[in-house]
């Protein structure tokens, strides 16, 4: 894959379109109802929305370290370098969103309601991080916090996985394809900027990436809690079954 990365990227993106076909057959047969959190209408909206917003805050992210010293950008490589880090948004993105918000946050919601499906599903995609090769416990408690609340805020404003799915791909894009960051511990990749990053790892993430900044801890996290907020006037937040 890697001698071939645009191979790479449309097999990436044909196992994420059999993954949704699977999710979608799997709601109609097993638990006949309607998929509606992949509903195509809108999709395109959602989705475009979700991608600006992660590329935003990431942006924003490396803006700030930027102005403090501790993010330099020393050059640029060739635009090639743009291409294999397609592969890994597009799974991480899809795959994950669709375990983790679209199984797991509403399995719980169902059986204790929205706030517990946002607890139980925002730790377990903290933690499962920790199986990425430089995994800390510090950076898993910071994407259960931050990435969880966003994503979930994210999944619940829309009660749709799109808009969840584009800030997902656009955060882990940016973040390794152009700024050439470790993504959640996991091995960093060349991207089109070739940077330094000195700092204390409380700014700059250390070796977990900017998941691990209390920069990103703070924009993510009030992104999320927005989110939430307006999940919640919208009548989306769902109390536990004995209180419907």
């Amino acid at each position: 894959m890697k001698d071939n990365p645009v191979f790479g990227d449309a097999i990436a993106l044909g196992i994420g379109l059999v993954a949704m076909g699977i999710y979608l057959a799997y709601a109609r047969v097993i638990e006949r109802r309607e998929a509606t959190e992949l509903a195509l209408p809108g999709a395109g909206r959602d989705f475009a929305i979700g991608a600006l917003i992660g590329a935003g805050l990431y942006t924003a992210c490396a803006l700030i370290l930027m102005v403090f010293g501790i993010f330099k950008v020393e050059g640029l490589n060739p635009l090639s370098f743009l291409i294999p880090a397609i592969a890994m948004a597009v799974k991480s993105a899809i795959f994950e969103e669709l375990v983790f918000r679209g199984v797991l946050l509403k399995s719980v919601e169902d059986m204790l309601g929205t706030w517990a499906g946002v607890i139980v599903s925002s730790a377990v995609f903290g933690f499962i991080h920790l199986l990425n090769p430089d995994a800390t416990i510090g950076g898993a408690i910071y994407i259960t916090i931050e990435a969880g609340l966003l994503l979930a805020g994210a999944y619940l404003v829309t009660r749709r996985l799109w808009m969840a799915i584009g800030f997902h791909m656009a955060w882990n894009y940016v973040q390794s394809a152009i700024f050439s960051g470790i993504v959640s511990g996991a091995v960093a990749e060349p991207g089109l900027i070739r940077d330094t990053l000195t700092g204390p790892d409380l700014l700059t993430g250390g070796s977990f990436g900017m998941e691990r900044s209390i920069v990103a801890l703070i924009l993510c996290t009030t992104a999320g809690v927005i989110l939430l907020m307006i999940a919640k006037r919208r009548g989306h937040i769902l109390p536990p079954p004995w209180k419907r």
